[in-house]
């Protein structure tokens, strides 16, 4: 592991450090914050999921989080959304390839050699870090926007006993109905739309929930609400009687603005859950 850069921030560090990527087979990047409160022992963890397009630095610039973590006392962890190199797959549109990973294991050809996202996820990037940092791996939860809420909710879900909370903002909700969704989909797991069941979160809420509480802001004037399908998760979730809240926020768009303005009450949500 390399340090790429390390900064003071509301008492903690901010981190970017790198490393070789045995799931996706190339380098890795990633963002870390520590909160003051690490110097004295192992803090617990909230992994926070990007979207579309997006690397590392986009919320850990934007999403005003730090000053949230360090009050509560939390580790935020901000991995990248995809294998990165000249070597690596990549598509000319912006929601396949690169930058769009949607956090599934590849494969189909060209993807399967690298995309190995959900492993570097849920396993590789852990352990990396469990290893390296003072973090407490009995304290995770995990929140995540838009191609990132998707991401976050399909993790929580499918690793029922890591996580003790999930939330998203703006989520894609039912990829295998979209078009963020079935294309991308088709490309990284093939036709068979069986394998696409444990990455579509209305899907996932319908078969198996989520054993703790969900929390799931939307904004009201999303340009992206046809692709995100909010309704469908809302109707799974009452469906299911799902612990948590659905919350749409008139005016908000799909913006870094919108996912600022609610991060403070998602960073305390988390923090509650993970407290002993």
């Amino acid at each position: 592991m390399k340090t790429v850069s390390e900064n003071r921030a509301f008492g903690g560090i901010q981190g970017v450090y790198s490393h070789a990527s045995e799931a996706c087979a190339c380098d890795m990047t990633f963002g870390l914050y520590l909160p003051p409160q690490a110097a004295a022992g192992p803090v617990p963890v909230l992994w926070y999921l990007s979207g579309l397009t997006c690397t590392h630095e986009n919320a850990m610039v934007k999403a005003g989080a730090q000053a949230h973590a360090a009050a509560h006392g939390l580790a935020l962890v901000f991995p990248d959304t995809s294998p990165r190199g000249g070597h690596v797959a990549d598509d000319e549109a912006y929601d396949l390839g690169q930058g769009a990973g949607f956090y599934v294991n590849a494969t189909q050809r060209p993807w399967a050699a690298h995309f190995g996202m959900w492993d570097y996820i849920a396993e590789e990037l852990p352990a990396l870090l469990f290893s390296e940092f003072p973090l407490d791996p009995g304290r995770q939860a995990i929140t995540g926007h838009s191609m990132g809420g998707h991401g976050a909710l399909t993790l929580a879900m499918g690793l029922p006993d890591r996580f003790s909370s999930v939330s998203a903002f703006a989520p894609i909700c039912h990829p295998a109905a979209s078009d963020w969704g079935r294309k991308q989909l088709t490309a990284y797991l093939g036709k068979d739309e069986a394998q696409w069941e444990a990455h579509d979160a209305t899907l996932m809420m319908r078969a198996v929930g989520f054993p703790g509480e969900v929390l799931v802001d939307q904004g009201g004037d999303d340009q992206f609400l046809p692709l995100l399908m909010p309704e469908a998760l809302a109707h799974a979730m009452a469906a299911r009687r799902q612990p948590g809240a659905f919350r749409i926020h008139e005016g908000y768009d799909h913006s870094y603005f919108f996912v600022s303005s609610f991060m403070g009450e998602h960073v305390a949500f988390h923090a509650g859950a993970m407290a002993p």
